[in-house]
């Protein structure tokens, strides 16, 4: 499905083999956790724990390109977080992500439509182009706005780590943490 960065593929996080098959589907190290998509801090709040860090910047930059790591809830696990102890939670600016989230009142698998190192899908044919056949369904709504793949910035330290540039640049996010 279309975000407002990239395509991602989605999947209920809370659905252990859905989760699974993304793994499987993007060929991806079973190690590495997957970000996932939230409908805002009220949901964040019940995977992890937003420190003041992680508060400042969600209330800055979500819904938006930004995925923030935090320190996860002991109450709250998901095979998308690869048995970690953090967990990257965004709130993309796309109004149909949201409502499915929304909708199914769970995190979704909010990780790019690509093989795992393949070029970034921008587009339906991007993700057809490196995805076709493995997967049941794509929902083309058109290119994807920035193109670019969101920040992350880990927050389950004491000091906040930019951990990827991406669509919003690192001189904002600092200046959001700034005050």
């Amino acid at each position: 499905m279309p975000t407002d960065t990239l395509y991602a593929l989605a999947a209920s996080a809370d659905d252990a083999s859905a989760v699974r098959r993304v793994f499987d589907i993007k060929e991806r190290q079973v190690g590495k956790p997957l970000p996932l998509f939230v409908s805002g801090s009220t949901m964040a709040s019940r995977i992890a724990e937003l420190n003041e860090s992680a508060t400042r910047l969600a209330s800055r930059f979500w819904p938006g390109q930004l995925t923030i790591v935090m320190q996860k809830r002991q109450n709250y696990d998901s095979e998308a977080l690869a048995g970690g102890q953090t967990a990257g939670l965004r709130v993309p600016q796309n109004e149909v992500v949201l409502a499915i989230v929304e909708a199914l009142d769970a995190p979704l698998t909010g990780t790019s439509a690509n093989l795992s190192g393949g070029v970034d899908p921008v587009t339906a044919d991007d993700v057809r182009s490196q995805l076709d056949g493995r997967i049941d369904l794509i929902l083309d709504g058109g290119p994807c706005p920035h193109g670019v793949g969101s920040t992350v910035v880990d927050c389950s330290g004491d000091e906040p780590i930019i951990l990827r540039d991406g669509a919003i640049s690192s001189d904002h996010v600092l200046a959001a943490l700034r005050g």
